[in-house]
C-alpha cells in the first residue's frame, strides 16, 4: 500500500498526515510507532500501526529522510487529515520548517489533499506573532555606599530534589495511554509524579499516590483514634474502558441496525447427529487434512443451499430509491470475536466454492481475525451472516442484523438431548437455530421456509447435498 504526500514540503520538512485508509473513516487510533525522532526511513517503509473502525492496518511512508517528530502519541485517537509525523528530506535550506509570513503574525491557509470520502477544504491556520523584546527600563540612580549599609547575604538551606519523572521525544513524562488516562480521571498532573517503573515510566500505582496525597488534609494535630475512617476512594477499584476503535464501529453500527430495520427472530431445534457423523468422516478425507472441518461448515453449506433455493433472502432495502436489490453471489460473513472487539468478514463468493475451498476460506479468515489483521476489503461486501454462538455454551439468541443485510443465523452449542427417532425415545445431538431477518423485505413465509431448509440440511447432509445438489 503505497500513500502519496499529503501535503508540500517546507525547506524540506515533509508532513504526513493521517490517510483514510477505509471508505468515510474520521478518524483512528495510532497503536504503536515503528520509528523514532533521528532515524533515516525509506519509502514505503512501515512507520506505524493503526486501529481504524474496521481493521489494524500498517502505515507505509510516503518519502524517504530523517524523521523529525513524531505529532501523535501511542494509544491516541488522531482525526484523519491531521499531520503525524514530519521527516527531512535533506533538500531544505533551512531546518526550522517555518512556513513563509509566519514572523508577521496572521491566518495562512493551507489545502488538504483530498482523502477518501472527503472532499478538497481550506484549513485556516492561527499562528503567533513574534513577541517583540519589551523596552528596558530606566536604571535607577546609584546609591553612595554610605547611604546604606549592605544587606547580609540570606542564608541558603539545601532541599533534597525530588525525582524528575523521565521525558517522551516531545517533553512529555513516560506513562501508558491507560496510565494517562487515570491520571486525568484523578486530576493528577504527571508532570508533577515522580515515576518508579522501569526507564523512568509513571505506573499507576504513581499516580495513585499522588492522587491520594493530594487529597490527604494537612493536619496541625494528631486525629484521636476513635475518628472514623475516611471511605475508600471507588475510583481506584474501577475500570473504564475507553470506547473506540473497532468497538465504537460495531457499537455505532448495531444501534443503527437494531432501530432501522424491524428485527424479526424464529427458532427450530434440529437433531443433528448425521451431521456431527459427517464431520467425523470429512475429518478424515486427505482433501481436507490441510484445512479446519468442524460442524460450522456444514452449518455454511446448509445455509449456501437455503439461499440458492430462495434468493430473496440474500437482499438488501434500497431505502432511497424504495427497492429491494436481490443479490446473485454470496458474500458469506462469520462473526468473530477477537480482543478488540467483534469483527464481521466475509468469504467473497462462497455460493460458488466446494466445501473444501469454502474450508479453506473460513479457515483464512478467523485465523486473521484473531491476530487482529482483517482487512478493510475482507470487512465490506457482505450479504448474509453467521454467528456461531455455540462456541460459548449458548444453546440461541436474537442476533442483531449486520447492517445491510437482510438476515443473520445463530447457531447454538450441540448438547446430547432425549430426542423421539423412529418412534423411539433416544439421546441425540440436537442444536437450536436462529434466524433473524429484516420484516421489511423477508416476511414470514420466506423466513420460515429458510429456516426449516437449513434443518432439513443439518439433519442429513448428505441425503440433502445429492437431492438439492
Amino acid at each position: 500500500m503505497a500513500i502519496q504526500k499529503s501535503a508540500p514540503a517546507v525547506d524540506g520538512v515533509q508532513s504526513f498526515r493521517l490517510p483514510d485508509v477505509g471508505e468515510g473513516l474520521i478518524e483512528a487510533e495510532l497503536l504503536s510507532w515503528y520509528v523514532k525522532p533521528g532515524d533515516e526511513i525509506k519509502v514505503n517503509q512501515m512507520i506505524c500501526e493503526i486501529e481504524t473502525a474496521k481493521a489494524v492496518v500498517e502505515l507505509p511512508s510516503p518519502f524517504a529522510g530523517t524523521v523529525r517528530e513524531l505529532l501523535a502519541e501511542e494509544g491516541q485517537t488522531v482525526d484523519v487529515g491531521a499531520v503525524i509525523i514530519t521527516v527531512d528530506d535533506g533538500t531544505g535550506g533551512s531546518a526550522s520548517g517555518a512556513d513563509p509570513g509566519a514572523e508577521d503574525g496572521g491566518d495562512t491557509e493551507v489545502r488538504e489533499k483530498p482523502l477518501v470520502g472527503y472532499g478538497e477544504k481550506a484549513a485556516s491556520t492561527q499562528r503567533r506573532a513574534r513577541r517583540r523584546p519589551a523596552p528596558s527600563a530606566p536604571s535607577s540612580p546609584p546609591v553612595p555606599p554610605s547611604a546604606a549599609p549592605p544587606a547580609p547575604a540570606p542564608a541558603v538551606v539545601a532541599v533534597p530534589a525530588a525525582p524528575a519523572p523521565a521525558s517522551g521525544p516531545a517533553g512529555r513524562p513516560l506513562a501508558k495511554p491507560p496510565v494517562r488516562k487515570l491520571a486525568k480521571d484523578l486530576g493528577v498532573d504527571l508532570g508533577s509524579v515522580a515515576p518508579t517503573g522501569d526507564g523512568g515510566i509513571v505506573t499507576r500505582d504513581d499516580v495513585r499516590a499522588a492522587a491520594e496525597a493530594v487529597r490527604a488534609p494537612v493536619q496541625a494535630e494528631p486525629q484521636p483514634e476513635s475518628a472514623p475512617a475516611a471511605p475508600a476512594d471507588r475510583s481506584a477499584r474501577e475500570r473504564r474502558i475507553p470506547v473506540k476503535g473497532v468497538r465504537k464501529h460495531t457499537a455505532a453500527a448495531m444501534v443503527g441496525s437494531a432501530f432501522t430495520a424491524p428485527h424479526v427472530t424464529e427458532f427450530l431445534q434440529v437433531d443433528v447427529t448425521k451431521t456431527m457423523k459427517a464431520v467425523a468422516r470429512l475429518r478424515a478425507r486427505p482433501d481436507f487434512a490441510d484445512v479446519r472441518v468442524s460442524p460450522l461448515l456444514l452449518v455454511a453449506k446448509a445455509l449456501l443451499m437455503a439461499v440458492r433455493r430462495h434468493p430473496e433472502i440474500n437482499a438488501t432495502w434500497d431505502g432511497d430509491n424504495q427497492e429491494i436489490v436481490v443479490k446473485d453471489y454470496v458474500n458469506l460473513g462469520i462473526a468473530a470475536a477477537t480482543e478488540r472487539g467483534l469483527v464481521v468478514p466475509n468469504v467473497k463468493d462462497a455460493d460458488a466454492m466446494t466445501l473444501p475451498e469454502l474450508a479453506a476460506g473460513l479457515k483464512r479468515l478467523t485465523d486473521t481475525a484473531r491476530a487482529g489483521k482483517t482487512s478493510p476489503a475482507d470487512m465490506s461486501g457482505g450479504t448474509i451472516t453467521i454467528t456461531n454462538v455455540g462456541v460459548f455454551g449458548v444453546d440461541a439468541g436474537t442476533p442483531i442484523l449486520n447492517p445491510g443485510e437482510a438476515a443473520i443465523l445463530a447457531f447454538g452449542q450441540i448438547r446430547d438431548m432425549p430426542w423421539v427417532h423412529k418412534g423411539e425415545l433416544k439421546v441425540r445431538k440436537v442444536t437450536t437455530l436462529s434466524l433473524s431477518f429484516d420484516h421489511r423485505l423477508v416476511d414470514g413465509e420466506l423466513g420460515s421456509k429458510v429456516l426449516r431448509d437449513i434443518g432439513t440440511a443439518l439433519e442429513d447432509p448428505e441425503l440433502t447435498a445429492l437431492a438439492w445438489g
